[in-house]
């Protein structure tokens, strides 16, 4: 599975790919803002993206709502520091698939990515 992570903090990027490659996924893209993610999005075609909320330049809520205007379907994981429910209902509005409030742990990155994606699966 290709996974692309975006957020602004390179150890928190460090922190989910060693989770990642812990739990098998050795694909990933990195991408420092939403806007450094868009140009890279296209190429790489992720089967998965992990979305931090607040970066400079273009914050992930701005991303999630440009790239859900082409792509509908690639399932999308908010992973923020945001709590507020109102801030949860937004982002699922906007087109996450999911939503993990940071700091978190293993177990739980990977709950919610297998969550995610038998959600997909059973919905195509």
């Amino acid at each position: 599975m290709k996974i692309m992570l975006i957020d602004d903090s390179k150890t928190m990027r460090n922190i989910q790919k060693a989770v990642l490659k812990q739990l098998g996924h050795t694909e990933i893209e990195e991408a420092c803002d939403g806007q450094d993610a868009m140009s890279k999005v296209g190429a790489f075609a992720p089967d998965l993206l992990l979305v931090d909320w607040n970066m400079p330049i273009m914050d992930g809520i701005t991303f999630v709502r440009t790239f859900r205007k082409t792509n509908k379907t690639t399932p999308m994981i908010m992973v923020t520091t945001e709590s507020e429910k109102a801030r949860v209902i937004e982002a699922i509005k906007a087109g996450v698939n999911n939503y993990i409030v940071k700091p978190f742990t293993p177990d739980l990155l990977c709950q919610r990515i297998n969550e995610t994606m038998q959600k997909i699966s059973s919905a195509t």
